[in-house]
């Protein structure tokens, strides 16, 4: 049974907190996904460099651990005190690297070569869409790659009502395309009933 909230405006970090706070997090899958796996095991046989990746609205933060094991330095970034607090909890000797922070405002400390997106697009209400790109695009040099899990729609009418909000796979394309090539864009295959058949795996190039 859904529970009732007090706050319904994902803009603001009050509407994460509550949900953190009463254990309903029906995005959270509890481990890694599969393509985030091969990812990493490709670019071990691929790329020598030390990736530094930023992982925004990073809720439970699992991903955290795998990337931090497979010698990436990762920043695991929340608003939300709460899912601060949830992640700081469960990522053992990581959990420095877990930030209190708004994605908007957030200055890392060395140039990022990657920012990893779970669930942070989808969560965000439609207006701020572009706003999100363009600061993925700010954070992220020539050549840095946005890879991760987006859910697309290719129907003409998307759904307003969220989180999480669905993007028209037309319309993700046009916001993309100032900034980034797209690489890599694949079905996937252990989505959350949430997400189930509307999510893509996707590797984005900084133009």
């Amino acid at each position: 049974m859904t529970p009732q909230f007090s706050s319904r405006d994902p803009n603001h970090p009050a509407f994460w907190d509550e949900r953190f706070e009463l254990g309903f997090t029906p995005w959270n899958r509890g481990a890694v996904p599969q393509a985030l796996r091969d990812f990493v095991a490709q670019s071990k046989l691929t790329v020598e460099v030390v990736h530094n990746c930023l992982i925004p609205g990073c809720g439970h933060a699992y991903e955290l651990g795998f990337l931090s094991e497979a010698g990436w330095q990762v920043t695991a970034i929340d608003f939300s005190s709460s899912a601060v607090a949830t992640a700081k909890s469960q990522v053992g000797k990581w959990a420095g690297r877990v930030q209190q922070a708004d994605f908007f405002e957030f200055i890392t400390d060395s140039p990022l070569s990657l920012i990893y997106e779970r669930a942070f697009f989808c969560a965000l209400p439609p207006a701020m869409r572009s706003a999100v790109v363009k600061r993925w695009a700010l954070l992220l040099p020539s050549g840095g790659k946005l890879l991760g899990f987006f859910l697309l729609d290719d129907t003409e009418a998307v759904s307003k009502k969220g989180p999480p909000f669905r993007t028209n796979l037309q319309d993700f394309k046009t916001l993309m395309q100032p900034y980034f090539v797209c690489l890599e864009d694949a079905d996937v295959s252990d989505s959350l009933a949430v997400f189930e058949g509307k999510e893509r795996w996707q590797v984005w190039q900084r133009l």
